[in-house]
């Protein structure tokens, strides 16, 4: 067990750009998903997403950095400066490998990758710029992050989709036991331009309504797909001793534990059972020393695909349906759309502000809730609620588990 502390959190997100910015939000509970602006998705048969529309670039890139870098990676190089500026973080000079960047993609540089086809295949080879070889590249937002800002420890790149960004963080904690203190984690996406759009419908489990009311409804007898969404969040997370050192001023909860599984399942299909997916939340808790019955909310995965969901209320009731009361489970993903690997991360961040402020935010759109199994009590609507340990789960298209402990941290900072 490696505990970690979460000093610094970033995000850029449809919710909003800045963490109580996404926070305020989500307690007023405004739906962040609407209709698709820059392009014609009709075409490909959705009409709705989550898209970060008060982002500027050129308030967070320097503009030779842009025309180098994707969307993605622009929204990641702001949520890193965001996640180091609330911890009060800068890279020790005397050790210029004290810091780290694992970061998660699930889908890299789409709309600058369609730019530079359609050049290729209007204009032909020489129309096709040397930044296309780096600027799609799953690493590209991590390597642009620890370029710009001098942290030159360890890093890489986590590739399983949606379950990405906790697995960053697994990740991390590996990194931090082989000696380095600091280590930047979360991410970021932005897979709303035709050529990624086309990429995701083929999946088959994009909703077609389009009302917002009716497309991204996890756990409701209505749920029919989920919507596509933009952003993600990055954390600094910090060795507990290296942080104290540095006096660092801010803790936003303790890492306590993780756990991740696959389902060996057909990469396309639904797991049979939720066998692997219960088994991840149980490694999660045993690393954290913590029992089903100490945890105060589950941040579920929420696909919004009726089969898909079932499964996830099956693990959750596997590992819960013993204790004396349900446990709260919520989807924040619900009001911004599912933002691959920049959701899981978007959701640790969702879950240290309902920690801090004793809010567990509702699930968007849950109007007829299916019937839960022993152990769960799916949240409608906001409700305050003390939360000392909170269960973060995210999975990843092709039969990725993840589950991360969050404990309120009482070591006296705030």
């Amino acid at each position: 067990m490696t505990e970690l502390l979460v000093t610094g959190l970033g995000v850029v997100a449809p919710t909003g750009v800045g963490v109580e910015e996404h926070w305020a939000s989500l307690v007023r509970g405004e739906p962040a998903i609407r209709p698709v602006e820059g392009f014609d998705a009709q075409r490909y048969g959705i009409t709705l997403a989550g898209q970060v529309r008060d982002f500027v670039p050129a308030d967070h890139v320097a503009p030779q950095l842009m025309v180098q870098t994707d969307r993605w990676t622009w929204m990641s190089l702001a949520a890193a400066t965001l996640a180091a500026e609330d911890a009060g973080y800068t890279p020790p000079e005397d050790d210029v490998y004290a810091t780290s960047v694992f970061l998660a993609s699930g889908s890299g540089g789409n709309e600058f990758s369609q730019h530079e086809i359609q050049g290729l295949w209007a204009k032909g080879p020489k129309s096709v710029g040397a930044y296309q070889s780096i600027a799609w590249f799953y690493a590209a937002s991590t390597g642009q992050v620890s370029i710009r800002d001098g942290y030159k420890g360890p890093s890489g790149v986590v590739v399983s989709e949606g379950a990405g960004g906790l697995d960053s963080i697994g990740w991390a904690r590996r990194v931090v036991r082989r000696g380095t203190p600091a280590v930047l984690v979360g991410g970021t996406e932005a897979g709303l331009c035709p050529y990624a759009l086309l990429c995701q419908v083929t999946g088959g489990r994009l909703s077609t309504a389009e009302r917002p009311e009716d497309a991204y409804k996890p756990f409701d007898r209505r749920a029919n797909g989920h919507v596509v969404g933009e952003g993600g969040a990055i954390l600094l997370l910090e060795e507990p001793g290296a942080a104290r050192a540095r006096g660092a001023q801010k803790v936003w909860g303790e890492v306590a534990g993780y756990g991740a599984t696959h389902d060996a399942h057909h990469h396309e299909d639904p797991a049979p059972d939720a066998t692997q997916y219960a088994r991840a939340i149980r490694l999660s808790l045993a690393d954290a020393g913590v029992s089903p019955d100490e945890v105060d909310l589950v941040v579920a995965d929420g696909a919004g695909v009726p089969e898909l969901d079932r499964l996830e209320l099956d693990a959750l009731s596997a590992v819960f349906g013993q204790r004396s009361a349900p446990v709260p489970v919520t989807a924040p993903s619900s009001w911004t759309g599912r933002l691959m690997a920049g959701g899981s991360a978007l959701n640790v961040a969702t879950a240290l502000l309902a920690m801090r402020d004793g809010i567990v935010p509702g699930t968007a759109h849950l109007d007829d809730p299916v019937d839960v199994p022993p152990g769960v009590d799916l949240v409608r609507a906001s409700r305050v609620q003390d939360l000392a340990t909170v269960v973060v789960l995210a999975r990843g298209a092709g039969g990725f588990n993840s589950s991360l402990v969050l404990r309120r941290y009482e070591g006296g900072t705030s």
